[in-house]
């Protein structure tokens, strides 16, 4: 059994604006570039959909969350609070406290 072939987003870009410019029908596209008419509709959807968030303010894509940074920064954070308090209890006799 094949597997599905994987499209660059630079392929479908390009498909999927010369389906918009309406030039040539969907299934002359789809034999010129070797997909199913029913991927370039799918992909010509996804863009429309998607257009507008181009023309927002900021226009940033939400940051990428690293899981493993995240971990690592609670796990520092967790061994400086000990040495704080460690260090706060050491100290009392001689601060008056």
């Amino acid at each position: 059994m094949s597997k599905r072939k994987q499209h660059a987003p630079e392929f479908k870009a390009k498909v999927t604006l010369e389906a918009l410019k309406g030039e040539a029908t969907v299934s002359e596209l789809a034999s010129r570039f070797g997909v199913h008419p029913t991927m370039i509709n799918q992909w010509k959807c996804a863009l429309l959909d998607g257009a507008s968030g181009v023309f927002e303010r900021g226009g940033r894509k939400t940051p990428v969350v690293d899981e493993d940074q995240i971990r690592d920064l609670h796990a520092k954070i967790g061994e400086l609070a000990v040495a704080n308090s460690f260090s706060e209890r050491k100290l009392r006799p001689w601060c008056g406290t």
